[in-house]
């Protein structure tokens, strides 16, 4: 809902309220974001009766060396203003939301109040991907800024999504004047804090660490989450947190905020000498300058913002709606995932038709439902330094190309996928001998290789049309059911030939624009493939993609260890349906560490699961043991794909997540995993390493419905948990656990929980 009075103008989700108001300059002020209030407006004739003016700054003099805006308002300096927007020039010296160069050279803008709209609905964006609305209701507020003295219009667009808490924001630039500007910055949103000491927190990382949670308390100066990869990058994920400081999972006050945007992109938290904080969020500026031509428009990416005062949990239950919702779409959307079996750990490059269908006959005999050959079926493919771009199956290996081999992947009772790289190429490769111009490099000078290939220029409408019409011959050549859409570097020497000069600080956003309408384009011709994405891991996971693909590799690691760690980070901001989370081999390839197979069952449970194993190098025991964790997780798809997802202890801390500067070192991961209605629910415990001497071990559980009572168990033979239980004490009192049991050894007791053991137990409705 939105309501505007007197220039004062209201937005309220169901749980939140956020609320501006033009000022007599024709500046907005931010007023509010945050837990619900009330505004009794029924009562009141206009706001200040309601009591909203109490929000407003009351500045009666101006801090000695600072700017007035103007003579004619000799207390009111934008340095000491909460604002919906800034810019540099009148006085405003903190992180500005919009910075152009004039075409007469200044940097000076001054967007005011010119008027607002409001309606419902959510329309596309015309350049970029965004949240959508089925129903048609989602409120929506237009408000345009003119800069009067250089012929520029500036509109602000705020959508309310009530049933998830969320709030999203985005920002058009029009340029009326007769001159070309450049556009330096054009943020997404912006909020501006009466106070400061939040925490701001980031997930950080790399490759196979993706997702690594830091919390820093931001008292003064600036603090800043981006990345210059070209993605959105493993390095630091567009999503981020500021919470109050005691937040902990499950109370205290925590915003969230992400960008709908795969590309370079830039969140920063700044602490003014007047103990103020600002957050704003958008593209990354570093080396980006847009030529807006006269009569042109700049879209930014959308942010979506979220805030609960149940703490950690509360608000990530907001973001996990909103992207199931309103984020993900399509005909995957709410379909239950298969489980998959993925070719790549099993075989790498060297693969051959017998070999795979050997493989898939292992699969399919334990439960698996699809099958995927990865990265090794095309062109010259025997090594990473060759052949990307080449897309024809090689016949040496595929005597019947992928036609042959899907139809017997079909006949076997399995689902056929593939795994490819488009927006790649290597120098040793048909493609590249052909069009050696379509790549991004400098001309003639020495280029920075990543994993021995390059990057296609997708800023070049050719290349965008090469790659849809030769995926497109791809995904039609055979019946594909998966396709694992893959991008393994990241950026280097920006350039592209297709550009003038002063246009090369536009590279980076146009091979996004170019990518997208690719991704459109080939999800639009093939709506029945269910879509993976995947950057060596986790390194464009984001919602952009997202608002393609529903579903994303969330990291190369596939340690059980290190994946229960980064699942908890990817937990904060995306739903558990979208990480996609895969069984592996033990030793693991990436770590060599050996973790028991229900452990690792145990963990990738909780995403878009599969395995990624040699099962014809199993035992008969173990694929035994594979075939009753396929069952059991068919068992409980819907509520692990589907549930509301919870943390409770972490690896982290042992404070339920409390944003503290000094932690305790926890030892133990716990999750719970709720179905819709509330009448089942899945929770894992994982140890990390087995303390001397300690005899004690408990669940907790989260998200269960107070009032229902529950049959909780462990489904694992020999264990004493059996009880029904209320939900209200599975919650708060939580269940200890048995320690060991009685198997028939000699020593007795067996311990349940040894190093990074993890077991699983379910709850269902009595």
């Amino acid at each position: 809902m939105i309501i505007e009075k007197d220039n004062y103008y209201i937005l309220h989700t169901k749980n939140t309220t956020y609320c501006f108001r033009v000022l007599d300059t024709g500046h907005l002020e931010h007023l509010y974001y945050g837990r619900k209030i009330t505004v009794d407006m029924e009562e009141a004739d206009n706001w200040a009766q309601s009591g909203m003016e109490a929000f407003a700054e009351r500045h009666t003099h101006i801090p000695g060396n600072t700017n007035t805006y103007d003579r004619e308002h000799e207390h009111f300096t934008l340095e000491d203003m909460r604002l919906e927007m800034s810019s540099y020039g009148k006085g405003d010296i903190r992180e500005p939301f919009v910075e152009l160069v004039q075409a007469d050279g200044s940097a000076t803008c001054d967007f005011l109040f010119e008027g607002a709209k409001i309606s419902r609905g959510k329309e596309p964006y015309q350049t970029l991907p965004g949240s959508y609305d089925d129903s048609g209701e989602a409120a929506h507020l237009t408000v345009t800024l003119l800069d009067r003295q250089y012929g520029l219009a500036l509109e602000l667009h705020y959508y309310v999504y009530e049933d998830c808490d969320v709030i999203a924001r985005s920002s058009k630039l029009r340029n009326d004047s007769g001159s070309t500007v450049t556009v330096k910055r054009l943020l997404s949103t912006q909020i501006d804090f009466a106070t400061s000491e939040y925490i701001f927190t980031t997930f950080s990382g790399t490759w196979g660490r993706e997702m690594h949670r830091t919390d820093l308390l931001v008292q003064a100066g600036k603090y800043v989450n981006a990345s210059y990869t070209g993605t959105s990058s493993s390095r630091a994920n567009p999503f981020v947190m500021l919470s109050k400081c005691g937040a902990t999972e499950d109370a205290g006050d925590c915003y969230g905020c992400n960008l709908v945007y795969s590309g370079n992109h830039y969140e920063a938290v700044e602490v003014n000498s007047y103990g103020k904080t600002r957050f704003v969020s958008g593209i990354n500026p570093q080396a980006f300058a847009w030529q807006l031509l006269p009569g042109e428009e700049f879209e930014a990416p959308e942010a979506v913002m979220a805030f609960s005062a149940q703490g950690y949990n509360g608000m990530s239950q907001c973001m996990h709606r909103f992207v199931r919702r309103h984020i993900v779409r399509g005909e995957w959307r709410d379909k239950a995932r298969p489980v998959i079996l993925n070719s790549w750990e099993a075989a790498y490059f060297d693969i051959n038709e017998r070999k795979l269908l050997q493989l898939a006959r292992a699969g399919k005999a334990v439960g698996i439902e699809l099958f995927v050959m990865d990265d090794g079926w095309f062109g010259d493919r025997s090594d990473d330094t060759r052949s990307l771009g080449d897309w024809d199956a090689n016949l040496r290996k595929l005597p019947h190309g992928l036609s042959g081999l899907c139809d017997k992947i079909n006949k076997l009772g399995l689902d056929f996928g593939i795994w490819v790289e488009p927006e790649m190429i290597n120098v040793n490769s048909r493609l590249y001998q052909r069009h050696p111009d379509w790549v991004i490099d400098v001309p003639d000078k020495p280029h920075a290789e990543g994993r021995n290939q390059r990057i296609l220029d997708l800023t070049k409408t050719i290349v965008q049309d090469y790659i849809i019409a030769k995926m497109s011959e791809v995904f039609s050549s055979a019946n594909i059911a998966y396709v694992k859409w893959d991008m393994n570097r990241t950026f280097s020497d920006y350039y592209s030939r297709g550009l003038a000069p002063e246009q090369q600080g536009e590279v980076a956003h146009r091979y996004v624009l170019g990518l997208y309408r690719c991704l459109g384009e080939l999800v639009r011709r093939f709506p029945k493939i269910l879509f993976e994405g995947c950057s060596a891991g986790g390194n464009r996971f984001d919602l952009g993609i997202l608002s393609y693909f529903p579903q994303i590799w969330a990291s190369d690691n596939t340690d059980a260890l290190c994946r229960a760690e980064i699942q908890y980070g990817y937990s904060y901001g995306y739903p558990m349906s979208t990480v996609s989370a895969h069984v592996s081999a033990s030793p693991n390839h990436q770590t060599f560490r050996e973790t028991a197979l229900d452990t690792r069952f145990s963990v990738a449970a909780f995403g878009a699961f599969g395995y990624e194993c040699d099962l014809g190098a199993m035992t008969r025991e173990e694929l035994k043991k594979i075939e009753a964790q396929i069952a059991l997780y068919k068992q409980w798809r819907d509520v692990l794909q589907q549930g509301s997802f919870y943390r409770g202890r972490s690896f982290r801390d042992n404070t339920n997540g409390g944003s503290v500067l000094v932690q305790a070192p926890g030892n133990h991961m716990e999750w719970t995993c709720v179905s819709p209605e509330g009448g089942q629910a899945v929770g894992l415990v994982l140890q990390k390493l087995t303390m001397p001497n300690t005899q004690y071990a408990y669940y907790q559980a989260r998200g269960l419905a107070p009032e229902k009572k529950y049959h909780f168990y462990s489904g694992l033979p020999g264990v004493r948990e059996d009880y029904q239980l209320y939900g209200d004490a599975l919650m708060y009192g939580g269940v200890c656990l048995t320690q060991g049991f009685y198997d028939g050894d000699p020593g007795g007791e067996r311990c349940l929980y040894r190093d990074f053991d993890a077991k699983l137990f379910f709850m269902e409705e009595e």
